[in-house]
């Protein structure tokens, strides 16, 4: 009997930390902006004034533009 009196002592323990962490995030911002982290995935670099280069663009490498690029040398 007193095993169960443990246990849900225990289980009450553990649900009232996570409803504090759940209180505590939701009073800190975390789910103030929850559309613009998937928007971003969609936009283009070039747009928001962060390209970065994601392709080799040396002069030696093939491309779909010069496919016999690396053969000229």
């Amino acid at each position: 009997m007193s095993v169960i009196l443990i246990l849900i002592l225990a289980s009450l323990a553990i649900a009232l930390l996570f409803l504090g962490g759940f209180i505590w995030a939701v009073r800190s911002g975390q789910f103030e902006d929850t559309v613009t982290p998937s928007m971003r995935v969609l936009m283009d670099d070039k747009c928001n004034g962060t390209a970065r280069r994601t392709r080799n663009h040396s002069k030696d490498a093939p491309s779909a533009a010069n496919p016999g690029a690396a053969d000229l040398k």
